[in-house]
C-alpha cells in the first residue's frame, strides 16, 4: 500500500539566541559552543509562541501547500512535547479544533525527540488496519529550552534545545514521497537519567523546591550515563539507519540523503562518514538548534529548498530521544508510478 508525504509545515520563532549569548550565559568559550556543540543560533520562543500554538501554526503551512479542506484530514496527532499550554491537556483535540478537521478524531502521542518518526510508523500501521483512514496530521511544537538552566554543567549537551512546531500530512495511495519502513530502538537503562525532578508525583511542586530550581532539566547521573551512551548511542543510530533501510529494501550506499537531528559536530560527521555520505547529502543545524522532533522535518525542507533532494532519492530521517530511543524513517522521495 503506498502512502506518502503530502506536505509538511514548519513554524520557527523570529527569535533567536546566538553563541555569544550561551557561551555567556554558561561560562563556556565560544569556540566551544560553535565547533564542538555546533551551535551559531537557535530560535527560542516568544511570547506568543506556546507548544501546541506553534503546532497549530507549523499544521496550517502544511494544509495550505497540500491545497485540502482540512475536513479531508481523518486523524489528528499530536507529536509535540507534553511540556505545553497546560499539565493535563489533549492538545491534538485543541489542535484539531484551530485548523478546522472537524470530521477528523485526534490523540497525543510522545516518544521524546522521536516522536515524530514513532508518530509517522503509527500513522502508517493505523492507515494500513483502517480502510477507513485516508489522510492523517501529525504536528505538534517543542520548546524544552525553557528547562535548561545554562550554570549546569551536567546538562551542556541539552544547551542546543530550541524552539519552533512542525508537521506532516500523510495521505494513502498517495504516489509520491512514499514513506517506507521506520525502525526504533529503546533502552531503559537510560530511562531516568535525564529528568525534570521537580513537578511529578515523586516530588510535588512546591514553593521551595521552585526556588531551588528544581523545575529544569538534570541529569543524575552523568558519569553512568555518559559511558553507557559511548558504548551505544553511534551503534544505535547506525544500526536503526541499516534496519530501517534494509526493511525498505534498500542499503545505506542507495542513500542520497540524511535528514538527522541536531547533536554536536563529531556525531553528526561520523554518522555520515560511516555511512559513506558526503556533507552535501546532509545538512547540520547549526543555525537553528535542536527544535526535538521536528529537526528531521526541518532538514527535509531546507534541503528542497536548496535543491538537494531530487525525484527517486532515498531519504533517510533520523532522530534520538531521552530516555533513551532511536529511530529512522525511509523515504522514497519524489513522484513515482
Amino acid at each position: 500500500m503506498n502512502i506518502g508525504i503530502l506536505s509538511t509545515g514548519i513554524y520557527l520563532p523570529d527569535e533567536k539566541m546566538t553563541s555569544k549569548e550561551i557561551s555567556e550565559k554558561a561560562g563556556i568559550p565560544l569556540e566551544v559552543i560553535e565547533d564542538k556543540m555546533g551551535i551559531r543560533s537557535k530560535t527560542i520562543p516568544g511570547a506568543e509562541d506556546h507548544t501546541c500554538e506553534m503546532g497549530v501554526r507549523a499544521a496550517k503551512i502544511a494544509i495550505e501547500r497540500a491545497g485540502i479542506d482540512p475536513k479531508e484530514i481523518d486523524v489528528v496527532i499530536y507529536i509535540g512535547e507534553e511540556y505545553k499550554e497546560y499539565p493535563l491537556w489533549t492538545a491534538a483535540i485543541k489542535l484539531q479544533e484551530e485548523i478546522g478537521a472537524y470530521r477528523a478524531w485526534a490523540f497525543d502521542t510522545a516518544l521524546r525527540c522521536g516522536t515524530a518518526l514513532m508518530g509517522l510508523k503509527l500513522a502508517k500501521s493505523l492507515m494500513v488496519a483502517d480502510s477507513s483512514i485516508q489522510t492523517v496530521l501529525l504536528a505538534g511544537g517543542y520548546r524544552n529550552g525553557d528547562f535548561i538552566d545554562y550554570k549546569n554543567e551536567r546538562t551542556r549537551f541539552m544547551f542546543n534545545l530550541a524552539a519552533g512546531g512542525g508537521a506532516i500530512i500523510l495521505q494513502k495511495g498517495l504516489k509520491k514521497n512514499r514513506l517506507l519502513e521506520t525502525e526504533i530502538i529503546t533502552d531503559g537503562s537510560f530511562s531516568e537519567d535525564v529528568v525534570v525532578t521537580a513537578g511529578g508525583t515523586k516530588n510535588p511542586i512546591t514553593a521551595e523546591n521552585l526556588k531551588e530550581g528544581l523545575y529544569r532539566l538534570d541529569v543524575l547521573d552523568p558519569a553512568g550515563m555518559k559511558k553507557r551512551l559511548e558504548q551505544k548511542s553511534m551503534d544505535n543510530f547506525l544500526k536503526v539507519i541499516r534496519e530501517s533501510l534494509a526493511k525498505s529494501g534498500y542499503k545505506e550506499e542507495d542513500v542520497g540523503y540524511a535528514a538527522i537531528l541536531h547533536m554536536k559536530r563529531s556525531a553528526h560527521d561520523y554518522v555520515l562518514r560511516e555511512l559513506g555520505l558526503s556533507n552535501e547529502q546532509s545538512i547540520y543545524l547549526e543555525d537553528y538548534g535542536h527544535i526535538g522532533q521536528f529537526d528531521q522535518i526541518l532538514s527535509l525542507e531546507l534541503a528542497e529548498r536548496e535543491g538537494k533532494l531530487k525525484s527517486g532519492d532515498i531519504v533517510v530521517l533520523v532522530s534520538a530521544g531521552i530516555g533513551y530511543a532511536w529511530a529512522a524513517s525511509t523515504i522514497q522521495w519524489g513522484n513515482f508510478e
